[in-house]
């Protein structure tokens, strides 16, 4: 009977060692590149996932090149990237042209001030007149006796296409310096106390201060429960009609299955799954 039982147990391990180099052989086997292009709002949250992906495929090599959404829209409409990132939803014009949106994570917008600006509140409808021009100096909303220098993002950029739409004020905008990324834009405010700018709840740094807006602090948190007024999407933009590889599938099945959803929340985004 002891050997009998012996017996069993070495053919058990057997199959268990050829199930796991089976399982090693199949991981091996996943291999290649994926290609992504575009927002710069989307760099934390996209390389968490990238390195987390690389790092359980070791055959696998993840690139992102952070050009702004609309290049990165263009991108994989022109099949020079496997997958494009927005910080906006695809425009209708865009859909029809054969593009796909799948929603990633959610993320607030923050409105970013100098550290030594007295500001820590402002509605949406202020924040719209500070940035149309119609307030000019700080003093009329409880700041300092100086000119607002209203800092912003380049045309494409999907951080200013979500900012100006909610708050009304697409092509009306007298932004002083319009940058091409959002640690740029960080960056300009954090150096000027007169500045006021926009830019990714995940990329804002203790240089400078982000607002509440109508009384409601950006975080996790209120972007989740819709209390925070001012957020957009993040965006994953494929072709409708054409299959992505076999390593670009798994890495976007993984980046949206629920096994993600910490690393988007420690990037500073709400997971969508």
């Amino acid at each position: 009977m002891k050997k009998i039982q012996k017996w069993m147990g070495l053919a058990l391990s057997a199959v268990i060692a050829v199930t796991a180099l089976a399982g090693c052989s199949q991981q091996q086997k996943m291999s290649g590149t994926v290609t992504t292009d575009g927002s710069t709002s989307m760099e934390n949250v996209i390389g968490a996932l990238g390195e987390a992906f690389q790092n359980e495929n070791s055959g696998v090599t993840f690139t992102y090149n952070p050009t702004g959404s609309g290049s990165g829209i263009q991108a994989v409409q022109e099949g020079r990237c496997d997958i494009g990132l927005s910080s906006r939803n695809l425009k209708d014009e865009e859909t029809t042209a054969g593009l796909t949106a799948t929603v990633l994570a959610l993320d607030g917008i923050a409105v970013i001030v100098h550290p030594d600006n007295p500001v820590s509140d402002l509605d949406v409808e202020t924040i719209a007149k500070l940035y149309t021009g119609e307030i000019a100096n700080w003093k009329d909303v409880g700041g300092n006796d100086a000119t607002v220098v209203l800092i912003g993002r380049e045309a494409g950029s999907g951080t200013r296409d979500g900012f100006e739409s909610i708050t009304g004020t697409a092509e009306q905008c007298q932004y002083r310096q319009e940058l091409t990324s959002t640690g740029d834009v960080v960056t300009a405010v954090s150096q000027n106390p007169d500045a006021i700018g926009y830019a990714s709840l995940a990329s804002v740094a203790d240089s400078v201060k982000a607002l509440s807006v109508g009384g409601v602090a950006p975080s996790e948190e209120t972007v989740k429960d819709g209390s925070y007024p001012i957020q957009r999407p993040f965006v994953l933009v494929t072709k409708t009609d054409a299959p992505l590889s076999e390593v670009a599938q798994a890495f976007f099945d993984f980046a949206t299955s629920a096994d993600a959803a910490p690393l988007i929340a420690k990037a500073g985004a709400v997971a969508a799954n």
